[in-house]
């Protein structure tokens, strides 16, 4: 699946991606390919994603934002 990972300023991530982790308001949650669609607020903390191909794992602080779910693509807001 498809990963964006976007602040106000600039353009973060964007790459094919197995797994991610993201830190919600209410705790951690991981999205996998063909998640259900979903919007949820993210608190600070770290998104760990493993790449497709590389099976590498990377990590990314944010201060929060908001996440959008939608087929095979995740769309991060980031602070």
């Amino acid at each position: 699946m498809k990963l964006e990972i976007r602040t106000p300023a600039k353009a973060v991530y964007f790459g094919e991606v197995s797994l991610a982790q993201l830190p919600g308001i209410d705790g951690l949650f991981e999205i996998l390919e063909h998640h259900a669609p979903l919007v949820a607020a993210l608190q600070k903390g770290q998104i760990k994603v493993e790449t497709k191909e590389e099976k590498e794992t990377l990590t990314f602080d944010i201060n929060g934002g908001v996440v959008e779910v939608l087929g095979d693509k995740i769309l991060v807001l980031a602070e």
